[in-house]
């Protein structure tokens, strides 16, 4: 088996540099980093993660914690955000679903504690609050797309309020007065903070907002939601051309394309008759679509490349950023409005 001398003798250089580019140290120069990673490629050299342990105390690993993100189309850019980022820092990156369910997530936090992980990346599906102890787990932890008001723990989140405030000056910004908004199920936050956003951008044009024309597209306790945009859509949509809205802004894409095909089996043209905007930017729908959508996007790689980020400044003890941080949600003009 080969050891770090032999990588350090044809690298040229010596142990201590072998081992600071395993450990992922700053301050080595490209020249000489590349020419270790040549080493160890050329040599299949496996670098003794049990006797870095006891040298550092530090397993080299980085745990992600989800609960339904690493199955769902349209999170899954997280995972890939946090697996970009952690692996330019030469970590390893170990990831465990536990859909959603206290105990498995109890018993992974165990195992994480008892290989010694350092540091957890802590993902949910929806942006929520939850109730987190810190001090029960004893591992330094990033929140991610959620977080915790209650304890000074670090988490990245969506800005959803400015995102629903970004949608609603687009369309004022297009000259629309008429603006009606199918919303996300009423039960979770991002369905209230966009919202918010959107009175908000209405008040400030000085728009009167018709709360007839604010609708759920989805419904229903969380887990077992019914989606209910097309006649909602299409109820609004069939008033006479000057009593109906002129433009539609959609909690979600998936709720947007259901506009789309109410106003298509009512015979209307989309933009011409009625503008959409969505909100995610999963472009499995926003880039398929016809024509294809305007949206909000949500920065879900970027949030997890920042909450990676955000548990490598905590864990070298040079994070000073606010407890939560909140990152932009951009709108990407395309044909819908």
């Amino acid at each position: 088996m080969q050891t770090i001398k032999d990588v350090a003798a044809l690298a040229g250089v010596s142990d201590r540099t072998v081992s600071r580019v395993v450990n992922g140290e700053p301050n080595i120069s490209r020249k000489t980093r590349a020419r270790v990673e040549e080493a160890i490629a050329r040599l299949n050299y496996i670098p003794n993660l049990a006797a870095r342990m006891v040298r550092t105390n530090r397993s080299g690993v980085i745990g992600l914690i989800t609960d339904v993100v690493t199955t769902t189309p349209n999170s899954v850019e997280i995972i890939r955000g946090v697996q970009d980022r952690v692996s330019q820092s030469n970590q390893s990156l170990l990831i465990a679903n536990t859909s959603g369910t206290p105990e498995e997530e109890a018993r992974v936090w165990r195992t994480f504690q008892e290989h010694r992980i350092d540091g957890v990346l802590f993902a949910t599906m929806y942006h929520h609050e939850i109730d987190f102890d810190p001090a029960l787990h004893n591992i330094p932890t990033v929140l991610v797309n959620c977080f915790a008001s209650a304890a000074q723990v670090p988490a990245v989140v969506p800005d959803d309020d400015n995102g629903g405030y970004a949608a609603a000056l687009y369309a004022i910004s297009k000259g629309h007065k008429r603006i009606a908004f199918i919303t996300l199920n009423p039960l979770i936050l991002a369905s209230r903070l966009r919202r918010d956003g959107f009175e908000r951008a209405m008040g400030e044009a000085g728009l009167s907002i018709r709360h007839e024309w604010i609708q759920p597209g989805i419904t229903g306790a969380i887990g077992e939601e019914i989606m209910c945009a097309f006649t909602a859509a299409q109820n609004l949509l069939t008033s006479a051309a000057k009593e109906r809205p002129t433009i539609i802004l959609a909690g979600n894409d998936e709720i947007a394309m259901q506009c789309m095909f109410a106003a298509a089996n009512l015979g209307l043209r989309v933009p011409d008759d009625i503008a959409i905007v969505g909100f995610d930017d999963f472009r499995m729908i926003s880039e398929q679509v016809v024509p294809p959508l305007t949206t909000v996007a949500l920065p879900y790689y970027q949030i997890g490349v920042r909450a990676a980020d955000r548990l490598f400044g905590l864990l070298a003890g040079s994070d000073v950023m606010p407890t939560i941080e909140r990152l932009p949600c951009p709108l990407v003009q395309r044909r819908s409005a």
